[in-house]
């Protein structure tokens, strides 16, 4: 081996960690985002109002034969 292909290989090993590197810190921000994302469409679903509006009878029976 001589010493240019020792240099080249060095330096493709050391961007491959790098670009790993980066790869993994933006998955990680996705991630963050994701479950940001997540957590305000539960909390949205939590505090929406009831409907005030219907019969008091209705949603107490389940049809089962339909």
């Amino acid at each position: 081996m001589d010493v240019s292909s020792i240099a080249s290989l060095a330096t493709s090993i050391a961007e491959t960690g790098n670009k790993q590197a980066v790869g993994i810190e933006v998955l990680k921000k996705a991630q963050q985002i994701q479950a940001s994302t997540a957590a305000q469409l539960i909390n949205a679903v939590q505090s929406a109002p009831a409907v005030q509006n219907l019969p008091s009878n209705l949603g107490n029976n389940i049809n089962t034969t339909a």
